[in-house]
């Protein structure tokens, strides 16, 4: 070509290549319309070679049979099906199993807004960036959701910065990327197989010294999405204390995780717990606040059986989970020498904060019946403060000369 010739820039050198996954499960009615959008999408606007791969996570519908007439339609589609359920399991066999360049994810739903796909994987074909993460919950983003979705997702990401010391802004937003070479040594680290996958990829992520890219998105709720919130909850409250088990106990080796990425000297993001009595008080009040904001999101879930009800079970799963945790986590205490003793305090103090937000409940009820939810909340919020002071003492008192 001479310095004369045109050079046609609507043409971008395709250089890298992106493999997008979709996993699935029962959505025969959505998958075909959702994966057209998709591929009419990037091949209009995308400057990379891409792939879309449809992963079928055990459907029990015909979501497999349109996969695969979409796959024999569309030289850009394949369809991988999986015998187990597991939307974690699904994009660690197909993402291992990639020659891609870049190895993204998302919602059949769409519910993000594809005009983000191309910032999420740009920083990564660059060299730029390890991982990149859709934000919801960043200033710039716009998202149409319920209150209820809005608190629960707001609640989760306080507790990871809380306890696992995140600094990503939002672990759960279904719109992921990263180098192929990245998720082949991050990814069998991973046990999680289903929601909690993209959590524990993170954190794992970020104590690896690994560099996080977010994109604010924009992003609408799908309202016929049947993800079982509570459950879903649940799950994830279990994996955050399994890594805080896995971390305590060294099993995790993110040392290697940097030394195979060339990247010995790349330090962990993780900022380091102060001893003593002070290193007590960061962990308990770390645990502490896990604890409260799971004992509001079970209360609010719980409220339709009344509050005197709600409050009850939210405090007596959380006060058992909450002994547990400070157990290992603050006091260093393992084994079952004493765990009785242990639990029976534990469960002294949850009588204490019993006393203390039942009683408040009462007396709201009794002398300012027309009281708002916000000022119930509130109330709540002081005798459990209270509550957590007295239980700090009362552990410390139980198991600081064992630890």
């Amino acid at each position: 070509m001479t310095a004369l010739e045109p050079v046609d820039v609507r043409t971008p050198r395709r250089t890298a290549t992106v493999d997008v996954i979709i996993p699935v499960y029962n959505e025969e009615a959505d998958l075909a319309a959702s994966v057209l959008r998709l591929e009419r999408y990037l091949a209009e606007t995308f400057p990379y070679r891409f792939q879309i791969v449809i992963a079928d996570n055990a459907s029990t519908d015909a979501t497999l049979d349109v996969a695969r007439r979409l796959a024999a339609r569309h030289r850009c589609v394949r369809a991988v099906h999986l015998d187990a359920k597991g939307r974690g399991r699904a994009l660690r066999q197909v993402w291992l199993a990639s020659d891609a360049d870049v190895v993204a994810y998302m919602d059949v739903d769409l519910s993000t807004d594809l005009k983000a796909l191309l910032p999420l994987v740009a920083p990564l074909v660059s060299g730029h960036s390890d991982i990149a993460i859709g934000t919801r919950l960043a200033r710039g983003s716009r998202v149409v959701r319920g209150p209820k979705r809005e608190f629960i997702s707001r609640t989760y990401n306080l507790i990871l910065r809380t306890v696992l010391r995140a600094h990503f802004s939002d672990a759960q937003c279904g719109f992921k990327a990263m180098r192929r070479d990245v998720a082949g040594q991050l990814l069998p680290l991973v046990e999680d197989n289903n929601w909690f996958f993209d959590t524990e990829l993170l954190v794992l992520a970020q104590r690896a010294g690994l560099r996080i890219h977010e994109v604010p998105v924009d992003w609408v709720d799908d309202p016929g999405s049947t993800v079982d919130i509570v459950a879903t909850a649940t799950e994830d409250l279990k994996g955050v204390w399994r890594l805080l088990r896995g971390f305590a106990g060294g099993r995790v080796p993110l040392d290697r995780v940097r030394a195979e990425l060339a990247r010995p000297d790349s330090p962990s993001t993780v900022p380091g717990v102060p001893r003593g009595l002070l290193g007590q008080l960061v962990r308990f009040a770390a645990v502490g606040v896990t604890s409260t904001l799971a004992y509001f999101a079970l209360y609010l879930l719980l409220r339709p059986l009344g509050a005197q009800a709600a409050n009850l079970v939210a405090l007596l799963i959380t006060a058992v989970a909450n002994t547990a945790a400070n157990r290992r986590f603050t006091f260093g205490v393992s084994g079952r020498s004493g765990a009785l003793r242990d639990h029976l305090g534990g469960l002294a103090t949850f009588g204490v904060a019993l006393a203390l937000t039942s009683g408040s409940l009462w007396l709201l009820g009794t002398y300012w019946p027309g009281a708002g939810s916000l000022v119930e909340s509130s109330v709540l919020v002081v005798a459990n403060l209270v509550a957590t002071l007295l239980r700090f003492l009362a552990l410390r008192l139980l198991m600081h000369r064992r630890a």
